[in-house]
């Protein structure tokens, strides 16, 4: 199949225009050292908002315990995948300092929005707007929050971003699918696919989709570094599925059970409370939905129809917008229609794609203001506004996770103070981060062997441990918390 240039597009003699736009190689220089400004200013905002020495959360202690710096292990629940114990393992292997490991993620976090957000300088008919999107999705509270976090969420949605970014660089001609292009894709995906598998099927499908509906898209390469990204990245997960869990079904099984279980649901509202936190609404009965945090619900819509209509308008390929907006889609579809809890980090993939689109608009209103202050004052005042809102409450939740993960510590005190001492093993649904903590193992409460004692918040000691003596932990930042100590205590972790 031959290409014939049309103005600044591409169009393929058996197939739609697609994104070929071919900027201006000075406007592409200018708008990557703006996306390097911008991942600069992204690690000096979180660095600021989000302190470094914020203790490890309840997660990202299990990620670590796989080094022995932050021993015993945790149990690592069928869920979890390999990705980010292999993101800590340069720093955690040999140090145990969380501010070491923080500045370490951090550097990485911004390594990889640069990396996600690059392929598409050469994609938008406006390069400039490839930085703006990077602001507008770093700027969000829980992109700044994560930043420096040993979480998976960002580096699944720049793993998207690059691999959509790169797929929707074919050229409409024999052999238009270089080994760059070829390789970013299967990178991309390979880096989702590691950090989340359900979310690579969800953000996969659509290019292999697109990739046999359009024809300009229909490149034996592209589909194949798809499909060779997503098991890459995946086989990890399903050795250790026939490993540890008897094979992939029943990996799947299992965690469907912890999750849950995957079914239709309509969990929008959910989300829409996750807005302004809290960081895990498991269940969200009780939070309720805050209007300023819902201005980005508000304008994250209405720029991406703008930036749609603005390339349309001006004539040229709105392929590439329309297939980010596709996989952003897809890849917040699983969490608004089949999962029961929500998680303002679950939707990073969606809006770091959708931010794309939604900065062509941003600038298409930026355009207008230079010509007309009214415009340019209502612009000031919405981007304040927003910038407000979520610096604010990237701030707030630094704080809030200071206090409520000192509680483990609090807790500790409280076994140490009777008996408790390392080593021990740790059981009840609050065990997980007290247990790392005070350098204890972790034991299920159906367990043959009976634990050191057992932790607990907001629920009663099993049955077996109804007997035993049971202390509340005073001066907690979340309410709740009780320890219930074995008679034999003080002997058995002596």
């Amino acid at each position: 199949m031959q290409g014939v240039r049309v103005g600044s597009r591409t169009q393929a003699d058996d197939g739609p225009v697609v994104a070929r736009t071919e900027p201006d190689g000075g406007h592409i220089g200018r708008a990557h050292r703006a996306l390097l400004g911008v991942c600069l200013a992204v690690a000096l905002l979180s660095a600021v908002l989000v302190p470094f020495t914020l203790p490890l959360g309840w997660d990202e202690l299990v990620y670590a315990s796989r080094f022995s710096p932050y021993g015993p292990e945790a149990p690592f629940s069928a869920p979890r995948t390999r990705g980010v114990p292999l993101l800590l393992a340069p720093v955690a292997s040999w140090s145990g300092s969380v501010v070491l490991l923080r500045m370490w993620l951090t550097a990485l976090a911004v390594g990889a929005l640069y990396l996600g957000f690059r392929p598409w300088l050469r994609v938008l008919h406006r390069p400039a707007a490839v930085p703006v999107a990077a602001a507008l999705y770093g700027t969000l509270w829980f992109a700044l929050f994560y930043t420096g976090s040993a979480m998976p969420n960002h580096y699944t949605a720049m793993g998207a971003a690059a691999a959509v970014g790169c797929f929707v660089q074919q050229r409409p001609r024999p052999g238009g699918v270089g080994p760059g292009i070829a390789l970013g894709i299967a990178l991309g995906l390979a880096v989702a696919t590691l950090m989340r598998p359900n979310d690579a099927v969800w953000i996969a499908g659509p290019l292999l989709v697109a990739a046999a509906v359009v024809p300009a898209w229909r490149r034996r390469a592209a589909v194949w570094a798809v499909l060779a990204g997503t098991v890459a990245g995946a086989l990890p997960w399903i050795v250790e599925a026939y490993v540890r869990f008897d094979g992939v079904l029943h990996r799947l099984a299992e965690a469907s059970r912890i999750q849950g279980g995957m079914r239709p649901v309509l969990s929008v509202v959910e989300y829409a409370t996750t807005l302004d936190g809290p960081l895990l609404c498991r269940p969200c009965t009780g939070d309720g939905v805050r209007l300023p945090a819902l201005e980005w619900w508000v304008l994250l819509p209405l720029l991406v129809a703008l930036g749609i209509w603005t390339v349309r308008k001006a004539g040229r390929s709105t392929a590439a917008l329309w297939l980010a907006t596709a996989v952003a889609g897809s890849a917040a579809a699983q969490y608004f229609f089949l999962v029961d809890y929500a998680a303002a980090r679950f939707l990073l993939p969606a809006y770091a794609l959708l931010a794309l689109p939604a900065a062509i608009g941003l600038l298409t209103v930026a355009d207008r203001a230079r010509r007309s202050w009214p415009v340019a004052a209502v612009l000031a005042v919405v981007l304040l506004g927003h910038l407000s809102v979520q610096l604010t409450l990237a701030r707030a939740h630094a704080g809030i996770q200071e206090q409520a993960r000192g509680d483990w510590d609090r807790v500790a005190a409280v076994l140490r103070e009777h008996g408790v001492r390392a080593p021990c093993a740790l059981s009840g649904n609050g065990a997980v981060p007290v247990a790392l903590t005070m350098e204890c193992a972790v034991v299920d409460m159906d367990a043959s062997v009976r634990p050191t004692a057992v932790v607990l918040r907001d629920r009663e000691p099993p049955q077996w441990a109804r007997t035993w003596q049971r202390f509340p932990v005073p001066g907690t930042y979340n309410s709740g918390w009780s320890v219930a100590v074995n008679p034999d205590a003080g002997h058995r972790s002596g």
